[in-house]
């Protein structure tokens, strides 16, 4: 029993450090809010446009995304939807399993519960680190060797990793191709597409937190009473 114990204990200390073992590179802070409805529009916008085509967000219907980003069914239909999905569908691809693990080395993964899984931090620099390594293929300082490309190539430009000295340390990146946005335009671009991961891995996050704040109040407000009239009760004990 004790051996067991202890075992379980460990395994509860090294499956976090595992999991966290994976980024090469400090990670940045996304500083997204999911409140920001427009940032939420926009990142919707480049998820359907760049990730939807191999990522399903299979646990999330088109209309409770209108709902929640405050869109119309025009809207939806017009500017997030362009393969025949109804409104009431969930979020998911056509391609099938057996032809995109052939393609891509492996099946992509449903992205409804990446945030969660894996922290906004993680996917905005993730996002952000893509480069071509010295044998002109794709790579991440993230992830190395992931199997997925620079999705985000065209708004972000090709970036070359340079090595410091010759030791074969990283030192930064350098633009081969610019993009069609800015730096500080992509950082933006990102910054809403994690947002929009972030707000599908809890759509009722926003509605959970704004009762929260009412549960708090009113908590607050039943304290003050019941200490009032605990001293009302208690006024005559000495």
């Amino acid at each position: 029993m004790v051996r067991l114990i202890i075992a379980v204990t460990a395994a509860l200390f090294l499956l976090p450090a595992a999991a966290g073992a994976a980024p090469q590179i400090p990670l940045e802070r996304a500083n997204n809010d999911v409140s920001n409805i427009p940032s939420l529009q926009r990142g919707a916008r480049y998820y359907v446009n760049f990730c939807l085509g191999c990522h399903s967000a299979q646990y999330v219907r088109y209309n409770r995304v209108a709902r929640d980003l405050q869109l119309s069914e025009d809207q939806l239909v017009n500017n997030l939807m362009f393969t025949g999905e109804r409104p009431f569908d969930t979020m998911t691809i056509a391609m099938p399993a057996e032809d995109s693990a052939n393609w891509f080395g492996k099946v992509p993964p449903d992205l409804s519960l990446m945030s969660r899984a894996r922290g906004t931090d993680y996917l905005y620099t993730f996002l952000r680190s893509f480069y071509v390594d010295e044998n002109g293929n794709s790579n991440n300082k993230v992830l190395p060797m992931t199997s997925m490309p620079n999705v985000l190539w065209e708004l972000q430009g090709l970036q070359r990793a340079v090595y410091s000295n010759g030791d074969g340390e990283f030192e930064r990146f350098e633009s081969i191709r610019p993009g069609s946005m800015s730096a500080e335009e992509f950082d933006r671009a990102v910054r809403d597409l994690v947002n929009f991961l972030d707000y599908i891995g809890e759509p009722i996050q926003l509605e959970r937190r704004r009762l929260g704040i009412k549960v708090i109040a009113f908590l607050l407000v039943f304290m003050l009473f019941a200490w009032l009239l605990k001293r009302e009760i208690w006024k005559d004990v000495k």
